[in-house]
């Protein structure tokens, strides 16, 4: 379970997170919404450890976090796939998904899951193409890909669905839901696009003027008239 307790972020003078708090639970989907700019990219960034904190907590299985470098966050089981993918276009899909065993002792070939080709077949059939060389989706499969190679005990998403076709948002969300099924890791899941959200979301959190403003149930999403709160 990732926890996160009474956090507070700053941009010079501004306070972009206030007193942020959270659960999300191994074994289920939480759904991170809200419109642009109310700082749910930000949020992520600090549970990475990418951006600095003024205060709270960060706690992943119990354990305190808060003080530990992005690299040793990864090494402990938090894998991040950012907003625009950020594969590296220049390496193979081979070498990107290695590179999501940086931090394993074993970092060859043999050692990628090979339920990730399960899950993205393509993947396998482009093994040794260029990562630049594959279209939006494919590289957000990739990114994914190379995120769970790690076999990490949180996934932070953050948008996987912007700039995707149709038929990979499909794909996407099949994976997620197998992800969260298997029950070995939590899945945070920032999204814009709400229908895709409230299909897999087991709760939901909702985010204004960086506090969180409404959280519940994923089936109470509807209900609670959380499409409100993103409206423009």
């Amino acid at each position: 379970m990732l926890q996160v307790e009474e956090l507070n972020q700053y941009y010079g003078s501004s306070h972009t997170l206030r007193n942020v708090s959270l659960e999300a639970p191994t074994g289920a989907v939480t759904a991170l919404l809200g419109r642009n700019g109310v700082g749910k990219t930000t949020l992520l960034k600090c549970l990475m450890g990418v951006l600095s904190t003024s205060s709270g907590r960060v706690l992943l299985d119990g354990r305190d976090v808060s003080a530990m470098a992005p690299h040793a966050r990864a090494r402990i089981g938090m894998a991040y796939v950012p907003q625009g993918r950020e594969i590296f276009p220049r390496l193979t899909v081979e070498e990107n998904l290695l590179m999501g065993l940086a931090s394993k002792k074993n970092g060859s070939s043999s050692a990628i899951p090979s339920d990730i080709f399960d899950m993205f077949p393509v993947l396998k059939s482009m093994l040794h193409r260029r990562g630049g060389d594959l279209s939006g989706g494919q590289q957000q499969q990739l990114a994914i890909g190379r995120a769970l190679a790690m076999s990490p005990r949180i996934l932070i998403l953050d948008e996987p669905t912007e700039g995707i076709q149709p038929s990979i948002i499909k794909d996407i969300e099949r994976v997620i839901r197998t992800l969260a099924q298997r029950g070995d890791m939590a899945i945070l899941l920032v999204e814009q696009y709400y229908d895709f959200a409230r299909d897999l979301a087991d709760r939901y959190v909702v985010m204004r003027r960086g506090e969180v403003v409404k959280s519940g149930l994923g089936e109470s999403m509807e209900a609670d008239d959380v499409r409100g709160y993103l409206a423009v």
